[in-house]
């Protein structure tokens, strides 16, 4: 399986990176009702840090930024289960089947994916500003360096300007 696939399939709810109930279906190719029913009879081993079910206002959040999702999940009556990680790693020892195993391996490869995505953004940025840092220092001496040409430049434009001193005479033979 695909990790692209995989990617795309994979939001952040409640700051959590989550699957949802019916993607993880179509991944495992089960029905969607007939993995909410293996969950629901194995509870116990989904605490919330595992599993949670979307709130209205968080489902209405992932049909407008999901334009891909078909229209008889659009209009379901009940909000999806979301799965963190943990929760995806539990459904293979609930979904006991070869298809379930492989399908879970290729998720765990995308979710660590995801999580060296996001350090090398963390070493990215970190790296970004201290070049910016350093810019700014540089930056500054510039512009303290064209102050100072442009001071020296303009003193000795109004010492050219300037009015002479001293004795004067109307007659221009001098």
């Amino acid at each position: 399986m695909k990790l692209s696939i995989i990617k795309t399939k994979i939001h952040n709810i409640q700051g959590n990176k989550v699957i949802l109930d019916f993607d993880l279906a179509e991944l495992y190719e089960v029905e969607t009702r007939v993995l909410k029913q293996a969950v629901r009879r194995n509870l116990k081993r989904f605490p919330d840090d595992f599993m949670f079910q979307l709130s209205k206002d968080e489902w209405k959040e992932v049909i407008t930024n999901c334009d891909n999702l078909p229209e008889n999940i659009k209009f379901s009556p009940t909000a999806p289960f979301a799965f963190t990680e943990q929760g995806v790693a539990m459904l293979s020892s609930v979904l006991n089947s070869d298809k379930a195993i492989d399908v879970n391996i290729s998720i765990m490869r995308a979710f660590v994916a995801l999580r060296q995505h996001l350090t090398d953004y963390s070493n990215l940025k970190e790296h970004i500003a201290q070049l910016e840092k350093e810019m700014n220092i540089k930056f500054k001496d510039i512009h303290q360096a064209l102050n100072y040409l442009l001071q020296k430049d303009k003193v000795q434009i109004d010492q050219q300007n300037r009015e002479r001193i001293g004795f004067k005479t109307d007659r221009k033979d001098y």
